[in-house]
């Protein structure tokens, strides 16, 4: 979060109110645009499991095709 300077209100603004993408039954990712930020959507690897765990941040980041 630092080195890709995101805040922790703007992590969990990310986790509430995000896109989501599910890779299987537990991983997805959620992304979300934030104004006033030079880069296009910030992201969260997410695990799912007995808690959601942020694995990384990503900033930069595209969705797949």
């Amino acid at each position: 979060m630092t080195e890709r300077k995101i805040s922790q209100i703007e992590l969990v603004g990310l986790i509430d109110t995000g896109m989501t993408r599910y890779k299987d039954d537990t991983r997805l990712w959620v992304a979300k645009e934030f104004k006033g930020r030079a880069d296009n959507l910030i992201c969260a690897a997410v695990v799912l499991e007995d808690r959601l765990v942020v694995k990384t941040v990503m900033h930069h980041f595209q969705w797949e095709k």
